[in-house]
């Protein structure tokens, strides 16, 4: 890795030799000595342990100290002779560290306060890696105060629905090319089969169950769920042929499509889910949501149908495509998602659980509050995930309706039954739409279901059989060119001038903060720990500190290592965060901070280096790297790694604009991956200053390097790197280590456009004193 300087953490480029490794590295690897020579011998252990081991053909012991505290420390083992070349090593369990100098009188427990932020060799705890939702965690609605604190949840839930889904802003509402043909007549209602293209080439196909007459009728649009049969499903557990029969016969309009790889959609199979695709939003659940929208364009410019009175209802998997919908689209005037609300399920396939929506902890109770104030039906059963709606997601919601004194407009009715849509179900809902959309109410009160008779599969059928539609796109060259059109999008909303660059901060700046779930904590709302030996320390006219900072509310935990000067004044703060954590910014040959560190420290800057998640102190020195929890749908519920970090970035900013011994004023200095991580903090922080990025020669347009190294969904879809050239702009931004990639042309000219000014770029990394001048100015 190419960075601003390279400070190597194993062993200095001069002598005397230092060689320091972890204990479980050192039991799993061989030690490679680079010279010849005479080596101290130097180990971190329990006081009140005696170990014995094996570094080549050497033996060596310690001994327990004369009055154990029951802590870690360094004790001399010894010292031999070693010849250049690879050591066996051979260690007992409770070895922390070893080190291994050419200089006799080397001090390994000075160098570690240059690297460690704690005194034991654990690692730090971190909620972030052992709490993991899943789409099986019980949860709870909030509540809501007002009714605008209600509306400012909802209005960020909905962004969460769009920006996940690639649909913020919303793309172009192209030609549908609709097709409605074959026609099924009769008596009482007709059947037709349907086409439209929600993008270009990219086809919806259903059947259009209509009444005889000119109307103007309601419409209902019925995503299916995940029965084995989709839209022509018609059996007794769940049939949408009848549904759809019953809703035409009662005067409604009744459209009726296939989720993505049912049926007739063959051109993308149901399940896609993967990491490049969720870069640009493209997924199961965010195609099928653009196809629901669009389903409500074609019925809504059908003639006969009135397009104030247009309702949605779905079950399983249809029910979340129907409070998907209804929460993005305010067209949906009367809803009833049948066996999804649910406090302890919140979808298990691809299609329900995409990136991001359930963030904050938001659940289907939330997305399904979203109807509020419009009239909603809770349809649930005894024998699935819904089994506690009366009493549980029912009150819940009508606490929101009740912020707007629309209590009347929800219904909840529960069937003794397993996960359905059946004749019960049905009938429940035939009497609400009545109610809401036909109002008709009264005569509907006590209405069943009639006797119906299903077309043959094949008569209503687009694509009998295996068929797959001729001369459209399928698979990967049809989400290529949605991935296209998504560029496209972003790439015309990128600002000319600094007007269009402030309304497009207005515009962009909440959807990025989305992606990366980012915070910015309050005062007050931090918890300091400093460790106990050696936390506070003078010397040479510099204070250090070491600390560990947390979000009380959250549990994680941030090493840190704090310089200043050893004075009264209040000076700028420059935060360092290095990609291969913070211990690759210390001269451990000599015992002191690093050549970077100490340049800052010579302008009169404040200097804080950091491990950010799963750097560093997150990962203990006895064992292999700490493993993040997970379950399925990991970034449904949780921020990605990348997004961990760079939250991790806007935490320790906000830490040392707290401090009153600080002016305030904050730097940002990214090396290594920590380059782009500190491009986004600085982005999302309005109050940084400056910048300074080492762009470590990324390919900036390649998604899988995206995917394997700076996994964010959607964040490709929002303008990555280039959004954040306009949000930091007009503050000043240094790159370097760009090589012939990444900023020279797109980003460069997002950032000049938006404030008549350029970034400073390198192709090659600076020096250290540039960089230490530059943070002075």
């Amino acid at each position: 890795m190419i960075s601003f300087l390279f400070i190597g953490v194993c062993a200095c480029v001069s002598a005397p030799e230092v060689i320091w490794v972890d204990g479980y590295d050192a039991s799993q690897d061989r030690v490679s000595l680079p010279t010849s020579g005479e080596y101290g011998v130097w180990i971190w252990e329990r006081d009140d342990a005696s170990v014995s081991f094996a570094l080549g053909d050497k033996e060596f012991a310690s001994d327990q100290v004369d009055k154990p505290k029951g802590r870690y420390a360094w004790r001399k083992a010894g010292s031999a002779t070693f010849a250049q070349g690879s050591l066996n090593v051979k260690l007992p369990p409770g070895l922390a560290a070893i080190v291994l100098s050419t200089n006799p009188d080397y001090n390994p427990a000075a160098a570690m306060q240059h690297i460690r932020s704690t005194d034991r060799p654990e690692p730090v705890q971190d909620r972030r890696n052992t709490v993991c939702r899943d789409p099986y965690t019980y949860f709870t609605l909030p509540t809501f105060q007002s009714r605008a604190a209600w509306e400012t949840h909802a209005a960020r839930l909905k962004r969460h629905l769009l920006v996940s889904s690639g649909l913020y802003p919303l793309p172009e509402r192209t030609p549908l090319n609709s097709r409605v043909f074959d026609a099924i007549s009769h008596d009482d209602y007709i059947v037709e089969k349907v086409t439209f293209e929600s993008r270009p080439g990219f086809l919806v196909t259903g059947n259009l169950y209509r009444p005889i007459g000119d109307g103007p009728f309601p419409a209902v649009v019925c995503p299916h769920g995940h029965w084995e049969a989709g839209r022509l499903e018609d059996s007794e557990r769940a049939s949408v042929p009848a549904r759809c029969i019953t809703f035409a016969r009662m005067g409604m309009v009744a459209f009726s499509y296939d989720m993505i790889g049912f049926l007739d959609s063959k051109q993308l199979p149901h399940d896609i889910l993967e990491p490049v695709g969720k870069l640009w939003g493209i997924h199961g659940f965010g195609l099928q949501l653009w196809n629901s929208m669009r389903a409500v364009d074609f019925v809504e410019a059908l003639p006969y149908v009135d397009k104030t009175r247009i309702g949605c209802t779905g079950a399983s998997g249809g029910g979340t495509q129907t409070f998907a919908l209804y929460g993005v689209d305010d067209r949906i005037r009367a809803a009833a998602p049948v066996n999804m609300i649910s406090c302890s399920m919140q979808g298990d396939c691809t299609c329900e659980s995409p990136p991001l929506i359930r963030m904050d902890g938001a659940s289907s109770i939330d997305l399904g509050a979203m109807m509020a104030p419009k009239p909603l039906l809770m349809v649930s059963a005894t024998g699935d995930w819904t089994a506690e709606t009366p009493r549980v997601e029912y009150p819940a919601i009508r606490g929101v309706y009740a912020l707007y004194g629309a209590e009347d407009r929800l219904e909840s009715v529960q069937f003794d039954a397993d996960h359905n849509y059946n004749k019960a179900s049905r009938e429940a809902v035939y009497r609400f739409f009545a109610k809401r959309l036909l109002n008709e109410g009264e005569r509907y009160k006590d209405f069943v279901e009639p006797e119906y008779h299903a077309d043959p599969p094949d008569s209503v059928r687009i694509y009998p059989g295996d068929a797959v539609p001729e001369g459209y796109p399928t698979g990967d060259e049809l989400l290529q060119q949605i991935k296209e059109a998504n560029r496209a999008k972003i790439e015309a909303a990128f600002p000319k001038d600094t007007a269009g660059a402030e309304a497009f901060r207005v515009k962009y700046a909440p959807a990025f903060a989305d992606v990366f779930d980012a915070k910015i904590p309050d005062a007050g709302s931090l918890q300091i720990e400093r460790a106990r030996r050696y936390g506070f320390k003078r010397e040479a006219g510099v204070v250090s500190e070491r600390l560990v900072i947390r979000r009380i509310e959250v549990g994680d935990g941030i090493p840190m290592i704090l310089y200043r000067p050893d004075d009264a004044e209040q000076r700028d703060a420059v935060l360092i965060v290095d990609g291969d954590g913070k211990a690759a910014q210390a001269d451990l040959a000599e015992a002191r901070p690093g050549e970077l560190i100490r340049a800052l420290l010579e302008k009169g800057l404040c200097v804080v280096t950091i491990d950010v998640f799963g750097l560093g102190e997150h990962n203990g020195l006895m064992g292999p790297p700490v493993p993040r929890a997970g379950g399925p749908f990991l970034d449904t519920f949780e921020p990605t790694d990348t997004a961990c970090r760079v939250q991790d970035v806007l935490t320790s900013l906000a830490y040392l604009r707290d401090r009153r011994d600080f002016s305030g004023k904050t730097a940002l200095i990214g090396i290594g991956d920590g380059g782009l991580w500190c491009l986004f903090a600085g982005a999302l922080d309005k109050q940084v200053q400056r910048v300074a990025v080492d762009v470590n020669q990324f390919p900036n347009e390649d998604d899988e390097a995206w995917a394997a190294r700076f996994y964010i969904p959607s964040i490709r879809s929002l303008g990555d790197v280039c959004t954040a050239a306009v949000m930091l702009a007009p503050r000043p931004v240094l790159l370097c280590n760009t090589g012939n990639l990444f900023m020279a042309e797109p980003a460069q000219a997002a950032y000049k456009a938006s404030c008549g000014h350029e970034m400073e770029v390198h192709g090659e990394p600076v020096s250290v004193e540039t960089l230490a001048a530059w943070c002075r100015q």
